[in-house]
């Protein structure tokens, strides 16, 4: 069989464009490698998505799952290693081929982590990647951000404004974000700057209490926490589709609001594309944006 729109990655990107291109008669096959719902599935509680007064990240994926299915998509779990271009596109999967007209790139980043012992337990238990999404649940509490580039400092910056007491931690010897970033954190009388510092190991049994950190000069210490927000990065998933697209010097998609990319019939949605803001409500924009684009472009290969 050949689709009409093949979309890889089922996170709110790619699953809102399964559902605009099902809305417009058009097959469509939603290929996806591991969690339905994509990163905001770690978030135990939502509350900044149109439509619910809070709602945890399973909940919604869930929602948008059965939307999708309701309308007539088709779900595959697989891991999409490659994308043959031409008129008709073949999708190169761990567990076949699959054919489409056009295809929609939404495979999203994933957030660096930092890989220590008990971490996955701890992620919506405490470990957070997102002020904007999960800072309000530490309203008058204790939080710490590793990191000390801009998204670092402007997560630590937020949280400022809710929390008792923010810690930054950062392994280099100066905060590397912008100096106007810089400024505004060191002028906040709740926020302590730790320079030249790890966190070695997380502190808790089920919820995070706390981390052990390791200083530079090999001193240790701790710090009890009542929440901590890693930010230390994205990593764009693009890697099997850097032939089709052009990709920035972060491994981003370049694309504009239309979703379009150098390459004809080729889309992209979400998080792994260029853009200022990422969450969940640009993100179903980006879906919807997308879908339709391919949608014109399927209609003008009958022309």
């Amino acid at each position: 069989m050949v689709y009409d729109i093949i979309i890889i990655g089922g996170g709110p990107a790619g699953l809102t464009a399964a559902l605009y291109a099902k809305r417009a008669n058009k097959s469509a096959l939603v290929i996806e490698k591991s969690t339905y719902g994509g990163q905001i599935t770690f978030s135990p509680k939502v509350e900044n998505i149109p439509g619910f007064n809070a709602v945890s990240g399973n909940e919604f994926a869930e929602k948008l799952v059965d939307q999708a299915i309701y309308q007539g998509v088709e779900m595959e779990y697989a891991e999409v290693l490659s994308v043959e271009d031409g008129k008709i596109k073949t999708v190169k999967t761990d567990g076949g081929d699959f054919e489409g007209k056009a295809v929609i790139i939404a495979t999203g980043a994933k957030h660096r982590r930092l890989n220590l012992e008990g971490e996955e337990k701890f992620i919506g238990e405490g470990i957070s990647f997102c002020a904007v999404c999960d800072g309000a649940f530490y309203k008058d509490k204790v939080v710490g951000v590793v990191g000390g580039g801009n998204s670092a400092l402007q997560e630590a910056i937020l949280l400022s404004e809710l929390c008792k007491k923010v810690y930054v931690f950062q392994n280099l010897d100066k905060l590397t974000g912008e100096g106007k970033l810089c400024e505004q954190v060191y002028s906040k009388s709740n926020v302590e700057v730790i320079l030249s510092t790890v966190v070695e190991s997380y502190i808790g049994d089920t919820e995070l209490k706390g981390v052990n950190l390791l200083s530079s000069n090999g001193e240790q210490s701790s710090v009890e926490l009542d929440g901590l927000f890693v930010a230390i990065g994205l990593i764009p998933q693009n890697g099997a589709f850097k032939s089709l697209l052009e990709l920035n010097d972060y491994g981003y998609a370049v694309s504009g609001e239309d979703c379009t990319t150098k390459t004809k019939g080729v889309f992209v949605a979400g998080d792994c594309r260029t853009k200022k803001i990422r969450q969940v409500a640009t993100a179903t924009a980006d879906g919807a944006i997308s879908a339709l684009a391919a949608c014109d472009y399927v209609d003008g290969l009958g022309e």
